[in-house]
């Protein structure tokens, strides 16, 4: 008997349909039996079907003799099921890397409950990859029913997102009725019925949004079987006395519910809307329980169908208002700060103002010098842009912020000598003479930026070239930690700013921070007392919309390390608040068997605790070579990633370390031990000697000297940072 079957309902879905079986043939986890059944499909769905079948033993197919709808082809499957638990897949949805293994894995943690709730992500046609907003809702270690957590009801009531014991659904006899909408009266009846829920918070189906050819975006009379559909529900409920108190909640979810499909342009012919609201006003007088509150966004449907027509008219009239509103207190504050600028107060020289990664903190390089100016030059007034409160929620008491567009923005803004960022100002901020900017970047580029993106239509998605180009052009320092940073910045940013040979301040502790500073981290991050650190830092992909490509299965590398070795992960910032996290690092996380350390605000602390960085293209490797601990570069896409973002050097030939291309060559390398060998060494020590040429510790300090009003740096003996300049014929650096 397998673990799952999966019930593949079929129809008219042969472009999806390879992606769709391959994504559950493929899983690692094989103890399933797939039931394909072929509702009468008029394209070559069922031919693709039987091809499967002849290559695999696991996938039975069943051909219908007529179509009769989704609902029945899933009842048709589940008659020739012999699996523990159902698992229902469309055939244009796919299973995402891992999902199965996972699913099984929480199954048996929580002793096979009747459901078990996972997440899901909407896939678009045009690319984009868009997370369940409410997986929140199962991030929980508890078995519940669902009157002790009915947020779980709050989740979209749909029959793919879910598995369900097979002899549980035997037993109360559930099945799917005819119609549109048929997820409904199977959903709330399934967890209004369960004794044992459980949840798992890693998403599991990649739900495809069709552009055309999508059931729901049909306009069709159809669509007035949602409320027969209710109307079953209902009945299921007054046949059970024990349920009754879910009358109020069943009558609000039925009035939201219809209202939204009203709303709907694609929905319903123009000419039969007012018969759908008419109905679902009568089917909601007629259900409404006794003494039941109605919310206020429902009572529409205790009028008229014009009263209707007319909030809606009323509610788009409001947003078009609003929208023009918005539109003109641009123009206005555009207006404002030319009339400020015109006639502007004099420039405070001890104020600063510092901000990184579009206001989301106390980081990176500008954070290094905002430290090495308070001790060094106190009288300096230090004040941060941050995006909102929530980013200004774990600052140190003393740290004075401003939020960005808010009054005290403005005069921060206008009055400030120094500006020091490592993500361009916006727009709207005007520099005035004076004023000094100094952009810090975020790293040894490596992948192509700036001017350098003209060319690259892909990669430029998102990038406002020639507006980041004149944002650029208010730069008077640009920091750089090597010839290479410095040659690309000047290329890809054809402007006027000088190029100062800093080292990156950032990055000082790498170079001086205390031996137990690392030991520290490790324990703040649990890593076991003696085990080796590796570190796994993956970068966005530009040939990917969203920028997530799930190329290692996590589970298995850190499998593959051993005993003795830790895997700690770090996302990219672009990724950290996306689907990667729901794709099985949080539920690995939890399960302890890898660390997830994206949310660590520096990562110079998760460098410092690693042992090994195992990377693709991240910019990070740049910085841990400063360690002179191993680095594994990860390839095995290097040839897609080229071409599609562009490249400043090729980091497969000029490696700080060993290259694999496959999951089997890296596992090789750890197992072998090759990771650490003399080659790796070798290699090392010459990308180090490249890349990190200036920088010595002292780069804050040496920043804060050189541009702010403070002492002249103190004589030290000659080291990587004292290097003539390219761009300006002499060291700023050195004292005249």
């Amino acid at each position: 008997m397998p673990r799952f079957s999966v019930v593949v309902p079929v129809h008219k879905v042969q472009g999806y349909l390879h992606a769709c079986l391959d994504s559950v043939l493929g899983q690692s986890y094989r103890d399933i039996e797939v039931i394909a059944v072929d509702d009468r499909s008029p394209d070559g769905c069922g031919a693709v079907l039987d091809a499967y079948a002849a290559r695999d033993e696991r996938v039975r197919v069943v051909h219908l003799p007529r179509n009769v709808g989704l609902g029945r082809a899933r009842n048709a499957g589940m008659e020739h099921a012999t699996g523990d638990y159902l698992f229902f897949l469309d055939g244009d949805d796919t299973l995402t890397p891992g999902a199965l293994r996972a699913t099984a894995d929480r199954l048996d943690e929580t002793g096979d409950p009747d459901v078990l709730v996972f997440d899901y992500a909407r896939t678009h046609w045009w690319g984009g990859t868009r997370r369940n907003v409410l997986a929140r809702v199962l991030a929980t270690e508890d078995v519940f029913t669902a009157a002790e957590r009915p947020e779980i009801l709050d989740l979209l009531m749909v029959v793919w997102n879910k598995v369900y014991r097979r002899d549980f659904v035997a037993r109360e006899g559930f099945a799917f009725p005819p119609g549109y909408y048929e997820d409904t009266p199977w959903t709330f009846p399934v967890l209004l019925s369960a004794e044992r829920i459980a949840t798992l918070d890693r998403i599991c189906v990649y739900y495809r949004q069709r552009r055309r050819g999508s059931i729901l975006s049909t306009t069709s009379r159809r669509h007035f079987d949602v409320h027969e559909q209710y109307a079953r529900v209902f009945r299921f409920v007054d046949a059970r006395p024990a349920l009754a108190h879910w009358r109020p909640f069943l009558h609000a979810k039925m009035g939201e519910h219809c209202l939204d499909i009203l709303s709907k342009p694609d929905r319903l012919p123009p000419s039969d809307k007012g018969e759908f609201f008419r109905r679902t006003a009568e089917m909601f007088r007629a259900n409404r329980p006794k003494g039941a509150t109605v919310p206020a966004e429902l009572r529409v449907l205790e009028g008229s169908y014009a009263g209707y027509v007319l909030r809606q008219r009323a509610g788009k009239a409001g947003r078009e208002l609003g929208r023009r509103a918005r539109q003109a207190g641009t123009a206005t504050a555009a207006r404002y700060t030319r009339a400020r600028s015109a006639f502007p107060r004099p420039l405070d020289p001890d104020l600063a103002v510092y901000s990184a990664f579009s206001h989301r903190g106390v980081l990176g390089d500008p954070a290094a010098i905002h430290r090495a100016a308070r001790e060094l030059a106190p009288h300096l007034r230090g004040v941060w842009v941050l995006a909102d409160e929530e980013q200004a929620a774990g600052l140190e008491p003393d740290t004075e912020y401003v939020l960005l567009d808010s009054p005290g923005y403005r005069r921060v803004t206008e009055r400030a000598t120094y500006f020091v960022n490592n993500v361009n100002w916006p727009g709207s901020l005007v520099k005035r003479p004076g004023s000094v900017h100094i952009h810090t970047h975020r790293g040894t580029p490596l992948k192509y930026l700036g001017a350098d993106l003209l060319d690259r239509p892909g990669a430029r998605l998102g990038f406002d070239v020639p507006q980041m180009l004149r944002r650029a052009d208010r730069w008077d320092y640009s920091l750089v930690a090597n010839r290479h940073s410095e040659l690309v910045w000047e290329r890809a940013f054809p402007c006027h700013f000088t190029s100062l040979r800093s080292g990156s301040p950032r990055n000082d502790v790498l170079v001086a921070a205390p031996a137990d500073r690392g030991r520290a981290v490790r324990e703040r991050l649990g890593v076991p007392d003696g085990d080796t650190v590796v570190l796994y830092a993956p970068t966005r992909r530009d040939y990917r919309r969203g920028g997530l490509v799930e190329r290692l299965d996590l589970a298995r590398f850190a499998a593959e390390l051993g005993e003795g070795r830790t895997l700690v992960v770090r996302l990219h910032p672009s990724l950290a608040t996306g689907p990667a996290r729901g794709l099985g690092l949080s539920e690995l996380h939890r399960r302890g068997v890898l660390v997830d350390a994206t949310d660590e605000p520096e990562v110079q602390d998760v460098l410092l605790a690693a042992d090994v960085l195992v990377t693709d293209y991240s910019s990070v490797m740049f910085d841990y070579a400063l360690l002179d601990r191993p680095i594994v570069v990860y390839a095995d896409d290097w040839d897609a990633y080229r071409a599609s973002r562009g490249t400043y050097l090729d980091i497969t030939d000029e490696a700080p370390g060993h290259v694999a291309r496959s999951p089997w060559e890296l596992a090789w390398l750890f197992d072998s031990g090759t990771w650490r060998d003399e080659e790796a060494a070798r290699l090392r020590s010459a990308f180090r000697k490249r890349f990190c040429e200036f920088d010595d510790g002292r780069a804050a300090e040496r920043v804060v000297r050189t541009l702010m009003p403070v002492e002249r740096m103190p004589e030290r003996p000659a080291g990587p940072a004292r290097v003539p300049s390219q761009a300006t014929g002499r060291d700023l650096l050195t004292p005249s």
